[in-house]
């Protein structure tokens, strides 16, 4: 069996306005996370184990379109492997003519048959990149098990794809920053920035409860850009100027700073539409708690809220939280 493991993250700025130019920075978070293992089976084919999502299924019998189906086939496509075929590990092996004899030698056979086991701690449609973490855990164990283990360019490749099906017009930055499994600041078609976290802060994420698919906040906000793009422009510019104020306070040490910042961020997120009174309800409970901070993560409408705050007065916000509706809170340390 192989396994691989992917770990949740969330979107401390500039989310929305990355897939229009901005810069974002997110971080992992290990606390939650997707594990996928891979073995041989006896049955012909690919099969697919989701407890999760109560499903157990060979690939054929999945729709085109569906996530799961797509990340697979990818992989087994980049590694010209037809399952329905059942391709020989010799088939596999001369596909890759880049390969020198030791390394085509120290391939495994390929099997008849797997199966996929795919389980994960990442509530679904939360903003908490589900999506992006089931990709890449797949596709890490998938293309390991089969011999040929993908770098993390490949698998981010790959993870970004599959993005599409789950957002539409994605920004890119969930499956970067599961794939690299470190803080990044990101803009898109540019190249990956490791963020450097000079000290440490403490981040407490709410979940609302209310699953909060990213595609249609994506597709509505590009609706509003399309009607206005000079307003929107202007929002989105705001966001990437707080992104970039809050890389300098990261990176120079000074972490307290950016819970304005939050605030501020905040601020545009709900003049573009995209917060919720359950959220607002959140961040308003982990403020009068004494979080210096606060604002939605990810797509919006639902899914997760995050706030700043000391390790002293974390026990105090993640109280307020649950007594102001969150459903699950999560603490957790940025490094």
């Amino acid at each position: 069996m192989t396994h691989a493991s992917a770990p949740g993250k969330i979107i401390l700025f500039g989310e929305h306005a990355v897939v229009y130019g901005q810069p974002a920075l997110a971080v992992p978070i290990n606390q939650v996370h997707t594990d996928a293992d891979v073995s041989d089976s006896d049955r012909a084919g690919i099969w697919v184990n989701a407890p999760d999502i109560r499903l157990h299924a060979e690939l054929s019998g999945l729709a085109l379109d569906d996530a799961l189906a797509a990340t697979i086939s990818m992989v087994c496509s980049a590694l010209n492997i037809d399952f329905a075929r059942r391709a020989s590990s010799a088939e596999a092996i001369s596909s890759l003519s880049d390969e020198t004899a030791s390394q085509k030698d120290a391939r495994r056979v390929i099997p008849d048959g797997i199966e996929i086991k795919v389980t994960s701690s990442i509530p679904l449609a939360s903003g908490l990149g589900s999506g992006a973490a089931v990709s890449v855990a797949i596709i890490r164990a998938l293309s390991a098990h089969l011999g040929q283990p993908f770098t993390d360019e490949q698998v981010n490749e790959i993870a970004y794809e599959v993005e599409k099906i789950h957002h539409g017009t994605p920004s890119g930055i969930d499956n970067t920053v599961v794939t690299y499994g470190k803080p990044i600041f990101f803009i898109k078609e540019q190249p990956i920035e490791l963020l450097h976290v000079a000290k440490p802060f403490t981040i407490i994420i709410g979940d609302t409860g209310i699953p909060a698919p990213t595609k249609e906040s994506v597709r509505d906000v590009r609706k509003l850009w399309e009607q206005d793009k000079r307003r929107m422009e202007t929002l989105f510019g705001v966001a990437g100027a707080l992104a970039k104020t809050a890389r300098q306070a990261i990176e120079g040490g000074h972490p307290e700073r950016l819970g304005a910042l939050m605030n501020e961020n905040q601020r545009v997120l709900t003049e573009i539409g995209v917060s919720s009174p359950e959220l607002d309800r959140l961040v308003e409970a982990s403020r009068k708690a004494g979080a210096s901070g606060a604002k939605l993560s990810g797509g919006g409408r639902g899914g997760n809220m995050i706030a700043l705050s000391t390790k002293e007065n974390a026990e105090k916000v993640v109280d307020a939280l649950y007594i102001a509706g969150a459903k699950n809170v999560i603490v957790t340390e940025v490094t």
